[in-house]
Order: C-alpha cells, then sequence, then structure tokens
C-alpha cells in the first residue's frame, strides 16, 4: 500500500499486477489503431461497470466506463492457451483485420490474498447505449441449447439455437451483399479457428428492432425520449476509437453500407456500427454480431466428452464435435439457416406473416 517507485501509494490491500506478452499485446493494439493514452483512459479513469451476465463458464464481464473495452476474468488454462495463439493469431489478424473473432488487446493477473485473478480485455460487441431487444448464443448444434428458466428470468437473457429456432423459423434476413461478405467473414474465422483446432465457440447475435424502439419512444413521450438506449438516463458515449471494433465494420470490406435494406430517417452514425437487417415481417433491425469463447481446444477432455454424449445421443447433434465438423456445420447454421437473403423484389403474396423480432413469451 505504500507503492513503489513505478505505483503511487494507496489505501488497499497490497497486491501484484502481471501484464503477459506485453509486447506481442501491444502490436495488437496498434494494428487496431489503439493508442496507449486511450487505452489506459479507457480503463483507468473511471471504475469498470460489471455486466450481469456472466458467462457459463463462471467469468465475470467488466466493461469500460466508455464502452470501448470489455475485461473478462479467465482461467489459467485458457490464459495459457492465449499466449500460445498469439504468433499465429496476430498474422491472421494482419492479413485480415475485418474479422468476426474477438479482438484481444491485453492479458493481465492481479494476485491478492494468495488468490491469482486472470483478465483479459477485449472488444466491446454490444454497445450499452443501444437497447437489445432480443440475445441469442448460437452453436449451431441442437442438444441442450435452450436457454435455462433461470436464464430467461434475467433481464436481459441470452437465449439459444433452439430458441432462435421457435422465435424467428424464417431466420434474419440481410442485402444480398451483405449476406455475402458475412458468410465470406464467417468462412474465414472458421478457418482460422480451425487451424487452431479451437471448437465450441459461439457466434453472439444481438438485435436491436429499429420500429420497436420508434414505438417505444412514441409510448413513453417526449420527457423519457432517451434516444436508442437502455433508458439509463446516460447519453450516448462517443463512437468506438478502434479500428474494425463493430460488427459493419468486420464485415463491410465486401460490401458497403446501402443495398436494399433502408434504414430510412436514420442517419449512418446512427447506426452505432449495426448490420441493417429485416424480419420475415419487414421490420428494420440492426444486428450486433461476433465470435466468442474461442479459448477452447479440442484436447483429451473434450474428445472424451465427445464420446460419451454421442454415445448417449445423435453424435451430430452435440455441440462438443472435432473441429473440423463443428466449422461446417456452424458455416452452415449461420449462412442458411440464421442469415438469409433479402429477396430483390419480395411479392406481397409470399410474405411470411411470421417471425416477429421480439416474440411473446409466457
Amino acid at each position: 500500500s505504500e507503492g513503489s517507485n513505478l505505483t503511487p501509494a494507496h489505501h488497499y490491500n497490497d497486491f501484484r499486477f502481471k501484464t503477459y506478452a506485453p509486447v506481442a499485446f501491444r502490436y495488437f493494439r496498434e494494428l487496431f489503431g489503439i493508442r496507449p493514452d486511450d487505452y489506459l483512459y479507457s480503463l483507468c479513469s473511471e471504475p469498470l461497470i460489471e455486466l450481469s451476465n456472466s458467462g457459463a463458464s463462471g467469468s465475470l464481464f467488466y466493461v469500460s466506463s466508455d464502452d470501448e473495452f470489455i475485461i473478462k476474468t479467465v482461467q489459467h488454462k485458457e490464459a495459457e492457451f492465449l499466449q500460445k495463439l498469439l504468433p499465429g493469431y496476430y498474422m491472421n489478424l494482419n492479413q485480415n483485420p475485418r474479422t468476426l473473432l474477438p479482438k484481444f488487446y491485453g492479458l493481465y493477473c492481479v494476485q491478492a490474498g494468495g488468490k491469482n485473478i486472470r483478465i483479459v480485455v477485449m472488444n466491446n460487441l454490444l454497445p450499452r447505449s443501444v437497447r437489445m431487444h432480443l440475445k441469442y448464443d448460437l452453436k449451431g448444434s441442437t442438444y441442450k441449447r435452450r436457454a435455462s428458466a433461470k436464464e430467461r428470468d434475467k433481464a436481459c437473457p441470452t437465449f439459444k439455437d433452439l430458441d432462435f429456432l421457435q422465435d424467428l423459423p424464417d431466420g434474419l434476413f440481410l442485402d444480398a451483399d451483405m449476406h455475402s461478405a458475412l458468410c465470406k467473414t464467417l468462412q474465414r474465422d472458421c478457418l482460422v479457428l480451425q487451424s487452431f483446432k479451437i471448437m465450441d465457440y459461439s457466434l453472439l447475435v444481438a438485435i436491436h428492432s429499429l420500429d420497436q424502439a420508434q414505438r417505444e419512444r412514441a409510448a413513453a413521450g417526449p420527457r423519457d425520449h432517451r434516444g436508442l438506449g437502455d433508458g439509463d438516463g446516460r447519453g450516448r458515449p462517443a463512437a468506438q476509437r478502434a479500428l474494425y471494433s463493430t460488427a459493419m465494420e468486420s464485415i463491410q470490406g465486401e460490401a458497403r453500407r446501402g443495398g436494399t435494406i433502408e434504414t430510412d430517417d436514420l442517419e449512418t452514425d446512427d447506426q452505432m456500427g449495426g448490420i441493417p437487417a429485416r424480419n420475415s415481417r419487414g421490420e428494420r433491425l440492426l444486428l450486433y454480431i461476433g465470435i466468442i469463447d474461442i479459448l477452447q481446444s479440442y484436447r483429451f477432455v473434450k474428445k472424451l466428452e465427445h464420446s460419451w454424449k454421442a454415445l448417449v445421443h445423435d453424435g451430430d447433434t452435440v455441440s462438443v464435435h472435432r473441429p473440423s465438423f463443428y466449422a461446417e456445420r456452424f458455416q452452415r447454421f449461420m449462412c442458411h439457416t440464421v442469415f438469409r437473403r433479402i429477396p430483390l423484389k419480395p411479392s406481397p403474396s409470399k410474405k411470411s406473416r411470421g417471425g416477429g423480432a421480439v416474440p411473446r413469451r409466457s
């Protein structure tokens, strides 16, 4: 608590702060245009904000006050695996920075009270100023892929594959160019993950309904008008500084803004990096997507887990699979079931009657 020649004195218990692979992560930050002073200011100027949704592994999540970075606690094995990934992962991102893979900006360990708490700093996929009406964690598997009752009771639950098929059986419709660009990006990213023998990852898909937000603002009245936000009274944070940090930037190397999906009265900046889409009822949506949970290697434990599950259940429905099969199934589900090309000139008689953006749940 007395500090040192490098750190100021403080009123907390003694602790040690360790940084892993500082040179490698500095290269990562430079690749995405993050300046050292901005990075420190984002993480240290204000207290971090704890997020309510913890990961399946028990990880805790925090977000920086400027909405720029996610801070996640990781296990010792995950931290080790990430360090082994760094050289090849950097080469892939350097060649193709437009990716839906997570961007890792730093890996640290706080040693205090006999405990080691390891944290990784990543890009933030979901701006807090935009209300997410629906959120899904998708793997392309159906075995035990339905949100639990406990998860459904949360203020902002994360649903799973079977929930998506029930809520949006017709999928999400994208402009043809956008759909092509998204699928190409997913294909490249899956090849990278497959080359590292990584599996059990998910695609996080968060949906903001522009039309529902408009109805909510009208119902709230002018006094309670708070734009696209969650209604927490905060103003919209500044646009994210990191390059390629939004879903739109991650795929717009091939697909530029515009196309057959119009956002009408929304300006470009108001899209907040979301990908324009529609549901089968024609409602305007913004999608926020990214691949998550990639620090899982197909090691012996995973092989054993799949072998046991496959004995009891249909092997193709199990989410834990060999990396090549997992990647192929993941791509097929995302590009043919979740995301679909919007018809160029849909006939009114052929419009689907179902598939609302925010279905009512009992």
